[in-house]
């Protein structure tokens, strides 16, 4: 490496670092392995020891399990496809435009993720059911209904995660491509898109995961009509009593992620380099149509539904009286307390699940960027292995496993964290991984020589130039855990009860006035995540800078 004063530094050698790498990758693994797979594996044991001697074939024809293997790939497919389309300018627009509103309209984009995925499929059932306002679409009912609750659901996860990178990326090379006769869109495609790549892999491959597990989206939206694994893992669970057969589902459903991981670990192998962070800078001239269109654009895919849920808070019967009777019975006792209260060990829970899985993500990442060879491989597909296993699974293997343990153990309130620490771990290292993978090492190295230790280096380079995705992944962590609703509602027990599990348990009661407690609960559990995330990016700003 050269200096202006026409010194060379040759560079350090990297021994040991993939020794001490892999050791970073037992914190994760070691994780993962207590709280994810030892209650995967008593739920396995305990199932196929149900299973009458019927065969694998027999129970995978039962189930019309090939069918639902290539139904669920196919709208999960679909849903990422529009997902990413959609949702690619509107990080262009958050992440590389300076105007007043940006931070609130990131903000809004939040939203639709915190939202149970029940609640979700009621909001667009309202939209495209008879008498809403899409119902001329004639897309109720359908797989397109699906995905466009998808769409709306998983936006935020592809703007944070490519925004975040975006906005770190050099924009030399671009110059460097409009100074030699590119116009904008072919710098754009032949520069800014394949430095984006593992970004958009890596957020494309979460989305896939998210819509190929989806259940209250699903459930709500397809009239028992359409299934998936997940809706047939949960009929074969609960409706049927076969818990074999919903254990071969959802091991069919692990096989499918663990494919998908494969490819996604190939596709996302290139590394694009991440320099300072370029400023934001205003539109000029025609720059104005396309921030104008972006930003109205995406206004009405995020706050339609979301004032429909507001509508029906405030109106739960289509052509009912107006009334705050929802809001009015969150005061009242719920599940053994009320709704307030709920709220209030809600962002708790979450709070300690965003930390414990940043810490235990942060340990993923660093060891998948730095290793080498499979065992890279290996720790990235099993720290992503809990985003492609059925919650419903998870929550039975819970179950299982605390029903054997001392009360002590079994209600103890770390345990709602632990399960929602394990649902957003695999989040977590998929958004801070491509930052890391960036990070030029000619950075690093030029530290290490100038006498900083691994540890000194890595906080001084890496961290630095990361600061933004950690931040992005903090935030969703918490907003993961706060909205959490399959595995948490297993393990949850009266004075652990989260507030997506009340809405949950509001909504499978008959009346109006459980619709309107929930309805209430859900607008409220939105304004705390609009103004958490506004906290996050009001800390985001002053301590990243322009970093």
């Amino acid at each position: 490496m050269a200096f202006g004063d026409g010194a060379v530094i040759s560079r350090p050698r990297p021994t040991g670092r993939g020794g001490r790498s892999a050791l970073l990758a037992l914190v994760p693994l070691a994780f993962v392995g207590t709280f994810f797979l030892i209650p995967l594996i008593a739920l396995i044991n305990r199932a196929f020891g149900e299973s009458g001697g019927d065969s694998i074939g027999a129970m995978l024809e039962q189930t019309r399990a090939w069918h639902l293997l290539w139904f669920t790939v196919f709208q999960a497919g679909m849903s990422v496809l529009c997902t990413v389309a959609i949702g690619l300018p509107i990080a262009w627009l958050t992440s590389r435009v300076r105007l007043p509103g940006i931070g609130v309209l990131r903000a809004l984009v939040f939203v639709p993720f915190v939202l149970p995925t029940v609640v979700v499929g009621i909001a667009f059932r309202v939209l495209l059911g008879d008498g809403g306002p899409l119902a001329g679409l004639g897309i109720d009912g359908t797989v397109w209904a699906i995905v466009a609750a998808h769409v709306f659901f998983n936006l935020a996860v592809v703007v944070r995660t490519v925004g975040s990178v975006w906005a770190g990326l050099d924009p030399r090379a671009v110059d460097a491509a409009r100074t030699l006769g590119a116009g904008p869109a072919r710098a754009f495609l032949t520069v800014t898109l394949p430095a984006l790549g593992p970004a958009i892999v890596s957020a494309a491959s979460v989305v896939f995961l998210f819509c190929a597990t989806s259940f209250g989206v699903v459930l709500m939206l397809s009239d028992g009509t359409i299934n998936t694994l997940e809706t047939e893992i949960y009929r074969q669970a609960i409706g049927y009593f076969q818990l074999p057969q919903a254990v071969l589902l959802s091991l069919l459903q692990l096989a499918m992620v663990v494919v998908v991981m494969v490819l996604v670990g190939r596709l996302s192998s290139a590394r694009s380099r991440i320099g300072a962070t370029r400023h934001a800078q205003r539109p000029r001239g025609i720059g104005w149509v396309a921030v104008i269109v972006t930003a109205a654009a995406t206004l009405i895919i995020v706050l339609g539904p979301v004032a429909v849920l507001v509508y029906r808070s405030l109106r739960p019967t289509v052509g009912g009286p107006w009334s705050l009777a929802g809001y009015r019975a969150l005061g009242s006792n719920a599940a053994g307390d009320s709704a307030w209260h709920i709220l209030g060990y809600s962002m708790t829970s979450a709070l300690w699940a965003a930390l414990l899985s940043l810490v235990v993500g942060l340990f993923a990442a660093v060891a998948i960027s730095r290793i080498r060879g499979r065992f890279s491989a290996v720790v990235d597909a099993i720290a992503m292995l809990p985003l492609g296993v059925s919650a419903v699974t998870v929550g039975f293997g819970y179950l299982i496993v605390l029903s054997s343990m001392p009360a002590d153990v079994a209600d103890s309130p770390f345990v709602v964290p632990a399960v929602q620490a394990v649902i957003a771990l695999p989040l977590v290292v998929r958004m801070v991984l491509p930052g890391l993978r960036a990070v030029d090492p000619r950075l690093r190295q030029a530290a290490a020589t100038l006498g900083a230790s691994p540890i000194r280096a890595w906080l001084d380079v890496d961290l630095r130039l990361v600061l933004r995705p950690v931040c992005a992944a903090l935030g969703f962590a918490y907003v993961i855990a706060l909205g959490e609703f399959g595995a948490t509602g297993f393990v949850a027990r009266p004075d652990t009860t989260t507030l997506p599990v009340l809405i949950g348990t509001a909504l499978s009661r008959p009346g109006a006035d459980s619709l309107a407690l929930a309805m209430a609960a859900s607008v409220v559990l939105m304004a705390v995540t609009v103004a958490v995330v506004g906290l996050i990016e009001a800390v985001r700003g002053s301590a990243g800078g322009d970093i």
